[in-house]
């Protein structure tokens, strides 16, 4: 599956219809320099796609503003970044602020599933820390994380490159790309593999989810949703250019 979504109205992408089961998983996310991310978000795409019931489509942060009503959506939404000197891209981060206005004020996403995926060169490369980034920013919308289902792979000598999970992530997916390899060579066909199961897994759960939602209604709800690009915060919270105090750890500045 690609993870071209190119520009169209949101209608063309609307929700299956409810009531049947039916689930919408989304992938947003950043990619830059090889394409890395790119890669990988198409897997997670490919993956969530082969369970029955489940409209996919992968959604870049530079094309985000076509997309809002599909996000809105989404019964699970997973987040995927490089991570770039220890932690997400700074047009990751850009998206995630563009949440702290209708997204975070009214709860426009709570009670969705949520995981993520990142990339870096380095075995190492401080992953976590960008993977704690995009759990943070999923809390703080009120989302539901979804870990990596599976135990680490290559723990031994009996272990290869080959292995699922060979990061042994289990927040999220970690992929490991090679800088002098292009996509397609890089990440290798293991951290494909790992993000097409993790999308799978998040997509069964965003199934169940829906299921168990129509049988049990109730609870705390999500505010409707908003029309078109998200307002700032300051535009859902008009009090707050006077220096009202807002909700939470925000405050006007």
């Amino acid at each position: 599956m690609s993870c071209d979504l190119r520009q169209g109205s949101s209608d063309e992408r609307a929700a299956p219809p409810a009531g049947d089961g039916s689930a919408v998983v989304s992938i947003v996310y950043f990619s830059s320099y090889r394409g890395a991310t790119a890669e990988l978000a198409a897997a997670v795409a490919t993956g969530a796609a082969r369970v029955p019931g489940v409209a996919v489509s992968c959604i870049s942060t530079t094309e985000v503003d076509w997309h809002w009503a599909r996000l809105h959506a989404s019964d699970a939404i997973i987040f995927g970044s490089p991570t770039y000197v220890g932690g997400v891209a700074a047009r990751f981060k850009d998206f995630i602020e563009s949440c702290a206005g209708d997204v975070w004020v009214h709860r426009l996403w709570l009670n969705k599933l949520a995981g993520g995926f990142t990339v870096s060169s380095g075995r190492s490369g401080d992953k976590l820390h960008c993977l704690m980034d995009l759990l943070v920013f999923a809390m703080q919308m009120g989302m539901i994380w979804v870990p990596v289902p599976i135990t680490g792979g290559n723990y031994s000598s009996q272990g290869s490159e080959a292995d699922l999970n060979r990061m042994a992530g289990y927040l999220g997916v970690m992929a490991q790309a090679n800088i002098d390899e292009p996509a397609g060579q890089a990440p290798p066909a293991s951290d494909l593999q790992t993000a097409a199961l993790y999308g799978e897994h998040v997509a069964w759960n965003a199934r169940r989810m829906v299921l168990g939602r129509a049988l049990l209604p109730g609870g705390l709800q999500p505010g409707p949703p908003s029309v078109g690009v998200p307002a700032t915060l300051f535009d859902s919270l008009p009090e707050a250019v006077s220096g009202t105090r807002i909700p939470g750890d925000r405050q006007a500045e």
